[in-house]
């Protein structure tokens, strides 16, 4: 990952970076690393988001079509 810095000005560089690891999901690997999680919880958790996608999806294609 490749972040430039213009102007000398380190914060904005430092905020892009921060953006684009958290877009690329390493913040949310780091936190479920940080501690064990059983097979069932991790089954439930994906589950869960895989509904949360679904659910997402559906209130879209209602925004975009109508119905």
């Amino acid at each position: 990952m490749r972040v430039d810095v213009r102007n000398n000005n380190v914060d904005q560089a430092l905020r892009v970076l921060k953006k684009k690891l958290l877009l690329d999901g390493l913040f949310n690997e780091l936190r479920e690393r940080e501690s064990f999680m059983s097979k069932g919880e991790k089954k439930r958790r994906a589950k869960a988001a895989g509904r949360r996608r679904c659910l997402k999806e559906q209130r879209e294609r209602k925004a975009e079509t109508g119905f």
